[in-house]
């Protein structure tokens, strides 16, 4: 279980923040130098290089989303044109991407951060770039939402690249392109220009990943722990039954993917700080604000609360909660976590991703007045991010191109890489991972600041 202190800040974070952005700098130029475009997108390190793997792209707009984050945390005008200049040309192919889940990360990394960063007045854009930064975003959002499989009760998914059968729990991150698209007053048109609401599929798709990748220990799922996630729910497309749980990534379908689980957790959260702009009658016909993010937070709560139990003491979870390895690492949730182990790998990017989830979540849920349930949570999450923001999770060798050191790709099809002498992988670094650090700083850097709340979706009174 995390052993959360209680008593830190985000401004005694404030020295490891500063230097995150001083290795950051040199390593997003080296990658920038080194990386040849015809290669793809960069995935993650081998030996300390980063290499490509195909399976669908989903990692380019880290790459240059971390670009546009360094800038918003340095004022460094050289990564805000390096952003800008490959989310023009290299990012537009993504908008359009028809065959996959991921344009969230995509897109909202690269298009959405510069919408955000105009909104916000950080630089004076040219004539008309707001309009096509939004207008990519409407695009976006629209052609994510088209991937709808219908269910039974009359909900819905946004169905991952595996096929219509299939719901990802990692999806529920690149509903942030479905939340800017409807703000942005866009509209899905099906046929004979029916209208469809992209508020409407946000919201009914992190329900049914609610009701189905996430277990809560009762009634249905009075078998299984609370708190739990399933990285895939798989349906009948025919009848829109739901039929079981499977996973790609993880250990099997009755064990947590920690990474996942990290994506559950930062989305509802995130979903739940968008819901809170989103005017009431525009809840109405979801069922209401009340309900609506009442079964999210509910959701977000559960999650939460096994990551917290189910992760070592310093928050940097194993890959798998259920990996068979761990039988050999006894205990191993009362100590910190042993990133150079033999038996099992630790997964550093889901500890970067949980850590914004946990503080997010708390102080929604401070807001909303659950003063100390929220502090628990914000405390966990600074707990988790002092841990990753240092050795050995920060890489200080400038030789090497990741930011965060010890994440895993996937685990299950053998793609990581595994150094001579070693067991299992250890030691690199990947896309989500260096920039959902970044993410992490720059959110721990302005709330040490008292400057504007970071948020995907801009400035909390802009509409």
């Amino acid at each position: 279980m995390i052993r959360i202190d209680e008593s830190l800040t985000p401004s005694d974070l404030r020295p490891a923040v500063a230097r995150v952005w001083e290795l950051s700098a040199t390593k997003i130029l080296d990658l920038e130098e080194s990386w040849n475009p015809k290669d793809g997108a960069p995935v993650f390190t081998a030996r300390g290089r980063y290499t490509a793997r195909g399976w669908t792209d989903w990692t380019q707009g880290f790459q240059f989303g971390s670009a546009l984050l360094q800038f918003d945390a340095t004022d460094d005008r050289r990564f805000l044109d390096l952003g800008r200049e490959r989310t023009f040309t290299r990012m537009p192919a993504h908008l359009t991407h028809m065959g996959v889940h991921d344009h969230g990360f995509n897109n909202v990394s690269t298009w959405g951060a510069l919408r955000r960063l105009v909104l916000e007045g950080r630089y004076e854009p040219d004539a008309r770039e707001r309009e096509l930064c939004e207008l990519a975003l409407k695009a976006s959002g629209a052609v994510q939402a088209r991937r709808w499989t219908r269910t039974n009760d009359g909900g819905g998914f946004i169905h991952s690249f595996n096929g219509p059968h299939s719901l990802f729990i990692d999806t529920l991150r690149s509903l942030r392109v479905l939340a800017l698209a409807h703000r942005l007053g866009h509209v899905l048109l099906e046929e004979a220009d029916r209208p469809v609401s992209l508020l409407e599929r946000l919201v009914l798709h992190a329900r049914t990943t609610g009701r189905f990748c996430v277990y809560y220990g009762k009634g249905r799922d009075a078998w299984d722990v609370r708190g739990r996630v399933a990285h895939e729910g798989l349906f009948n497309v025919v009848s829109g039954d739901y039929r079981c749980p499977s996973t790609q990534q993880g250990y099997s379908p009755f064990t947590t993917w920690t990474r996942g689980q990290a994506w559950a957790l930062l989305g509802f959260a995130e979903i739940l700080e968008f819901l809170d702009t989103v005017a009431d009658e525009d809840l109405r016909a979801l069922g209401g604000r009340e309900e609506t993010a009442g079964e999210l937070a509910d959701a977000a709560r559960a999650v939460a609360d096994h990551f917290i139990a189910q992760t070592p003491v310093d928050g940097v979870p194993y890959w798998d909660t259920g990996a068979p390895g761990l039988a050999l690492l006894p205990d191993h949730r009362s100590r910190p976590a042993d990133p150079w182990n033999d038996h099992e790998p630790v997964d550093s990017s889901a500890a970067a991703i949980a850590a914004q989830g946990l503080l997010r979540l708390g102080r929604r849920l401070e807001t909303a007045g659950s003063g100390e349930e929220g502090r628990r949570f914000a405390q966990a999450g600074l707990t988790v991010a002092r841990t990753v923001l240092g050795p050995p999770y920060l890489c200080e060798d400038e030789a090497h191109q990741g930011l965060l050191l010890h994440s895993v790709y996937h685990r299950p099809n053998g793609w990581d890489y595994v150094p001579p002498g070693r067991k299992v992988p250890c030691g690199e670094s990947s896309q989500w991972g260096d920039y959902h650090l970044r993410e992490l700083a720059l959110f721990l850097q302005r709330l040490s600041d008292g400057g504007p709340y970071y948020s995907f979706f801009g400035p909390e009174g802009e509409r």
